[in-house]
């Protein structure tokens, strides 16, 4: 059993800058794949990025390239989602997931889903 809380999020300016977290209980974290989701208000949730088990292996949404970068600390238990470059587009609760064999975008793929953070992108 795995479970998921995000942290992080909050209000920040156009072209600025935030760092999200997502720690993990269970001691076998380092062997799961991870996924960040976002849901704007109105709108279906979205696939946002991914990394392996091993953080060798990463993809990204064409919208966030270049300016997203998710990472992983092992033995903290924890991936991150570096975002920089900040639009108001960017608005949306955002969540992790994670999964012992699939690391892509298929949101339902995921077997442990967290409760998501809020990220607020003003103009």
């Amino acid at each position: 059993q795995v479970q998921l809380v995000e942290s992080g999020g909050g209000l920040v300016q156009a072209g600025g800058s935030l760092r999200l977290s997502c720690a993990a209980s269970g001691r076998t974290f380092s062997s799961y794949a991870v996924g960040w989701f976002r849901q704007a208000p109105g709108k279906e949730r979205e696939f946002v990025a991914a990394i392996s088990w091993s953080g060798k292996i990463t993809y990204y949404t064409d919208s966030v390239k270049g300016r997203f970068t998710i990472s992983r600390d092992n033995a903290k238990n924890t991936v991150y989602l570096q975002m920089n470059s900040l639009k108001p587009e960017d608005t949306a609760v955002y969540s992790c997931n994670a999964d012992r064999n699939y690391s892509g975008p298929d949101l339902y793929e995921y077997d442990y889903w967290g409760q998501g953070t809020q990220v607020t992108v003003s103009s």
